[in-house]
């Protein structure tokens, strides 16, 4: 499994990236094989709204059917672009060594930060 981190920073409204993520984001790259599932992560620094999103995938294969032969470049769409202050040019790849989660009954899904 191969975890795709990617960051990006906004002083806009978090909420504008955060819906982009989650209503076209999500849907495109749950239609892609290969795709294993992501996460959406945000904390406040400075003023602005730091994001990190990690999508997991099957291969570096899989991710070059997304992204293209050069699999660190960032796939960033206009309209996440334009709800971002600034944004990773490049993603980074990790192999995922270990991995152990909640289940789902006890884990939070898809809740804006308190």
């Amino acid at each position: 499994m191969i975890a795709r981190y990617w960051s990006a920073t906004t002083t806009k409204p978090a909420e504008e990236y955060r819906r982009h993520f989650q209503q076209t984001v999500v849907s495109n790259l749950e239609a892609l094989d290969g795709f294993g599932g992501c996460y959406l992560l945000e904390s406040q620094v400075d003023g602005a709204t730091r994001f990190v999103a990690i999508t997991l995938w099957e291969s570096t294969e899989h991710i070059a059917a997304f992204a293209g032969t050069d699999i660190t470049r960032a796939h960033v769409e206009p309209e996440g672009q334009a709800a971002l202050t600034e944004f990773d040019a490049e993603a980074i790849n990790y192999a995922v060594s270990v991995i152990s989660l909640a289940t789902a009954e006890s884990s939070v899904r898809s809740r804006p930060p308190t």
